[in-house]
């Protein structure tokens, strides 16, 4: 167990984690690291643009086009190299163990995790 501090099931309870389809997905210009996707959470408003610090994870932005991945999509909007993100890509690992998060079939969009 590492030192990180622990936090209780009701805060826990408010992260929102849902699924959603990448319906596109492209490098932020002059970044390294960013991708801007638009993904489909089954929203009345139609795609939400996320900002995700994953590119040097994703030879072909393109490949993602068409996954579902999962989402925090309850946090408050952050503006990151001019580009509005709503919500936080859910990934795990880092270098070799670097992971998506995926439902093993396909779910509707906008599913939420329990």
């Amino acid at each position: 167990m590492d030192n990180k501090p622990r936090i209780s099931i009701d805060e826990f309870g408010k992260i929102e984690v849902r699924v959603g389809t990448v319906r596109s997905a492209e490098r932020v210009p002059e970044t390294d690291k960013l991708l801007r996707l638009m993904v489909d959470f089954g929203e009345e408003t139609g795609p939400r643009q996320i900002i995700s610090g994953i590119a040097a994870y994703v030879s072909e932005p393109e490949s993602l086009i068409g996954r579902q991945l999962a989402f925090v999509t309850n946090l408050e909007p952050r503006t990151i190299r001019g580009f509005e993100s709503n919500g936080m890509l859910f990934a795990v690992g880092t270098d070799e163990t670097f992971a998506f998060l995926t439902p093993d079939r396909d779910i509707p969009p906008g599913t939420s995790a329990h």
